[in-house]
């Protein structure tokens, strides 16, 4: 029998997998428009779009704002992007983790209460 990985293990693959995606990899994505854009086009209402509230925002774009470099500007974007969805999900799990756990340490409590009343 094969021995199976730890979670820590696997959590640390998905994310190098994740970094290098997000930072060297996306530099070779399409560089045709995305669906919206494509449609927008095709269709003629493409001179409708008008600038998003957060255009001015270092990461707008699928770049980094200061960067010359775009292999390195939207390697960055990237990066930072994978980063801060780890943050952000973490803090989540951790929260709702928290919910739950006064329930679950109060049942603990209580079988181990019966536990030694039986001894």
């Amino acid at each position: 029998m094969s021995k199976r990985p730890s979670n820590r293990a696997v959590f640390v693959s998905f994310l190098l997998v994740s970094l290098l995606v997000a930072g060297v990899v996306s530099y070779y994505a399409s560089a045709h428009p995305d669906g919206l854009n494509y449609v927008a086009e095709k269709t003629g209402f493409i001179d409708a779009e008008t600038t998003h509230a957060s255009s001015d925002s270092p990461l707008a774009g699928y770049s980094t704002k200061g960067v010359d470099n775009d292999r390195l500007s939207g390697g960055i974007a990237g990066v930072v992007g994978v980063l801060l969805m780890l943050l952000l999900s973490t803090g989540l799990f951790r929260v709702l983790r928290r919910r739950d756990e006064p329930e679950d340490e109060s049942a603990d409590d209580h079988a181990d209460e019966s536990a030694g009343s039986r001894g």
